[in-house]
């Protein structure tokens, strides 16, 4: 079963990836961005997604990615971790957030791909 663990590996396999204790909590950084944050009872992690993909998600699967009120103008959606698929899902969604908070040489880099602008 997939874990707050497993979110920590893979995190912090990303290159140039640190970690980053902040509101008590851990939190994961490329070049100083933020893109990935695993809440106190960790169940559930907060990533980087662009609002109009967000409003997507949560309407397409809402038992595994939702927002709470006080994040609700924010980029970033919570998942809950029980709800992935399997660590493929996981790493899939941890790549993507980091691919928005990287400086886009090493995205391409890391990817293979020039990162999106929008």
């Amino acid at each position: 079963m997939t874990d707050s663990d497993d979110v920590r590996r893979i995190a912090l396999s990303l290159p140039e990836t640190v970690e980053k204790e902040a509101w008590q909590m851990p939190t994961f950084r490329v070049a100083g961005r933020m893109f990935v944050t695993i809440p106190d009872d960790e169940t559930s992690f907060a990533v980087r997604c662009p609002r109009h993909e967000r409003e997507e998600l949560i309407a397409a699967e809402p038992e595994k990615f939702w927002v709470p009120p006080h994040e609700a103008g924010s980029n970033w959606v919570r998942v809950r971790i029980a709800a992935l698929d399997d660590l493929a899902e996981l790493r899939d969604i941890l790549v993507d957030s980091w691919s928005q908070a990287a400086p886009p040489e090493l995205v391409e880099k890391f990817t293979g791909r020039t990162p999106s602008t929008t």
